[in-house]
Formats: C-alpha cells, sequence, structure tokens
C-alpha cells in the first residue's frame, strides 16, 4: 500500500472539529484541524490575549515504571532525571548515538511512573527505541488511550480553575491530577501548567472516551475559543520554540540547535553524572570550555522588508554564496513582522548581522535577532 493510500487516523474530537467547521489537513498520519472559520491571524491573536483550546491528541503519551525507571530514561537522555522531583516536568532530548536528536519531549515525575509526551510524527519510533533500549531495565507502557488537549493563553487559568478549582496552585513545569467538572460529570485528568505557545496554560491529558465532554466543558467558557495547527505553528515560532522535523531532526546536536540549556550540570563535563548519554562525546566537547566548535548555529532572523520567508528559502552572504536555508519562516501575527529560524556558521550567527533571503529569485535582507520574538508569559508564582 503506497504512503498516500493508507487511511488517516481520527483523534477523538474529530467530529467535534468538523462541527466547528475547521478545515482539516493530514498532519503526522492524523486527519487534524488546521484552522476553524476565524482564520489562522484571528485564532492566533485569541490565544495571545485570552484562550485557545488546542486538539494535540496525536502526540505519542506514555508510562515508564519501576525501579530503575528514572537512570534508565537518563541513559537516553542529556538531562537530569533522577534527580527530578515528584511534580515536576522538565524538557528532554532523545538522542541517537551520534548526538543527533531523535525527538524532542517532555516528561513528568508523577512519583510511582514518569509520564512522558512525544511528538506524533515521531511516536511509533520513540516508543520502539526507548522500548529497545531501556525495555528489560523498567515496564514501558505506551498509552493510546489517553488523548490530549491544550489550553494556552492569558486567561487559560481563570477558565479551567472555574472547573478544577487549584489549578492555579501550580506553576509553570509542574503537574498533579485533578477532577474537571464538566456539567454533572467530574472527569479525572492529569495536567502539567506548560505549553509550546510561550504562553501561560495547561496540557490535560484525559482518557479518549472523555475527551469530548471535556473539550465542551472548556469551549463553553467565555475565554476560550478553538485553535488550529496554522495558529499552534504561528505561536510557537514567535516564543522561538523549535518543531522537530524543521528546526531539528538526527543531524542537529543540542547545542547547534540552541538547546544547552536543558543539559544540566550534573550531566556535564565535572558533574556528578557526566555524560553517559548517547553522542556524549561529542556533545560534551561541543558545551563551552570543549574542544570542539559547531559549525553551524540555530538563529532567529527578521526581515527588513514586510516579505514573508518560508522554510526551505535559501539563504546567503553579501557576496551570494550560499550559506544555508530557512528552516520555519512566517509573518508572525503579534509583531506584523516576517520571522524565521535558520542554520548559519558562527561567524554570521551574531546579533545584527545581515543575511540575505532568496525569495522567487530577489534578495529579502533579513537580521539575526534575539529569541523569542515575543516575551513569554510562563507562570513561575
Amino acid at each position: 500500500m503506497s504512503e498516500s493510500a493508507v487511511p488517516l487516523l481520527n483523534v477523538p474530537l474529530n467530529d467535534l472539529h468538523i462541527a466547528l467547521g475547521a478545515r482539516m489537513v493530514p498532519f503526522a498520519g492524523y486527519s487534524m484541524p488546521v484552522q476553524y472559520p476565524a482564520g489562522l491571524m484571528a485564532e492566533h491573536k485569541h490565544t495571545r490575549t485570552a484562550a485557545g483550546l488546542f486538539d494535540v491528541s496525536h502526540m505519542g503519551q506514555l508510562r515508564l515504571v519501576g525501579p530503575d525507571a528514572a537512570a534508565a530514561l537518563e541513559s537516553l537522555l542529556p538531562v537530569d532525571v533522577i534527580d527530578l522531583p515528584v511534580g515536576k516536568q522538565r524538557y528532554g532530548l532523545l538522542l541517537n548515538d551520534e548526538g543527533g536528536i531523535i525527538d524532542d519531549l517532555m516528561f513528568v515525575n508523577r512519583g510511582p511512573d514518569l509520564f512522558v509526551i512525544v511528538n506524533g510524527a515521531c511516536k511509533a519510533g520513540d516508543i520502539a527505541h526507548i522500548q529497545a533500549r531501556i525495555g528489560k531495565r523498567c515496564d514501558v507502557i505506551p498509552m493510546p488511550e489517553r488523548a490530549l488537549l491544550a489550553l494556552q493563553g492569558p486567561q487559560a487559568v481563570a477558565a479551567l480553575s472555574r472547573l478544577a478549582p487549584g489549578v492555579e496552585k501550580l506553576v509553570f513545569m509542574t503537574g498533579d491530577y485533578f477532577k474537571v467538572q464538566a456539567g454533572a460529570q467530574a472527569i479525572e485528568v492529569f495536567l502539567t501548567r506548560s505549553g509550546y505557545t510561550g504562553e501561560d496554560g495547561f496540557e490535560i491529558s484525559v482518557h479518549a472516551s472523555d475527551a469530548l465532554a471535556l473539550a465542551n466543558a472548556l469551549l463553553a467558557q467565555p475565554e476560550v475559543k478553538p485553535i488550529g495547527l496554522g495558529a499552534r505553528n504561528s505561536l510557537r515560532l514567535e516564543a522561538g520554540l523549535p518543531l522537530y522535523g524543521n528546526d531539528i531532526d538526527t543531524t542537529t546536536t543540542p547545542v547547534e540547535a540552541g538547546l544547552a540549556w536543558a543539559i544540566q550540570k550534573v550531566r556535564r563535563a565535572g558533574g556528578a553524572r557526566a555524560g553517559g548519554f548517547p553522542g556524549a562525546t561529542k556533545i560534551l566537547a561541543q558545551l563551552p570550555g570543549g574542544t570542539s566548535a559547531t559549525a553551524r548555529k540555530r538563529v532567529g532572523l527578521m526581515a527588513l522588508a514586510r516579505v514573508p520567508v518560508r522554510e526551505h528559502t535559501e539563504l546567503q552572504e553579501a557576496g551570494g554564496q550560499r550559506i544555508g536555508e530557512v528552516t520555519s519562516g512566517l509573518l508572525g501575527p503579534t509583531i506584523d513582522q516576517p520571522i524565521a529560524m535558520a542554520y548559519l556558521p558562527p561567524e554570521l550567527a551574531a546579533l545584527g548581522t545581515t543575511v540575505n533571503a532568496m525569495v522567487r529569485g530577489k534578495a529579502v535582507p533579513m537580521q539575526v535577532v534575539a529569541m523569542p520574538f515575543v516575551p513569554t508569559n510562563y507562570y513561575r508564582g
């Protein structure tokens, strides 16, 4: 069977998306809502000012169970898993033996287990990789019966706390079990105060059979509107957050990708548990104080003309030599400026450097700028 002939999978809320007028598109093997009738710009701005509800049920959810689970997971990631307190969440990078990024993920120490969320397009490969590498050290339990909703925006806490009192006490990158009131029904969920928009908000894991009732309860709140994949992409780009498959992949190391902040001191040279992860020799050498410089660096770019610059657009230095290409790019709805990410040689990656994006044969000057393009609004207490 050809790839184009493989039937798309439905997430639990597909009927609701269609009823709300969503335009459905293929994404990561699923039929997903790219936008609703209000359109991408309106959805993006609503999330920045109020609260948007995203269906991200295509993401992979799994549990790691057993006394050796934390040490086992730590052997696959360049981050501190063992010392993560109960109730805390952390960003992680699943690496191959060359130090390339297989996927980026989130994990939470829930006490009895580690709860892991991986990207939808990578989940089958991720789960197989994790099972093969550490399946003899802990139980690796996929959770296909779970849906995942993200409620994002400055008014997300007001909307959700009406239905689940106590969520307002969480801070960024923490999580717990809650009951969300949906009419007469109290729905059990596990949620974290996190997301991928740069805004305050929550990611809510719920049994698929309760997803529709939960979504309807949230959409009944005056602050909340449904938001599609299009705005999710523009929001994360404005927040300077990389998208797997565009801005990071198996050819990029965490240091090249500007993600060295995710490698805690304990896993670095001189740390109590330095190294011990795939590609450690290469990655530790690339960190500050190491012996090997990276050949490129992920940077933020802003066009000096109001011309949107899309992914795969060629980038040139002033003399016309190709130096890379855009990995993500669009007109940022919040700042009303064309923004992009790309990998550039270190000598061209300094803030203020100008490079040219070749759009339909014409040079569009772009300047290297700091990320995020829009300030983040995470709630840290």
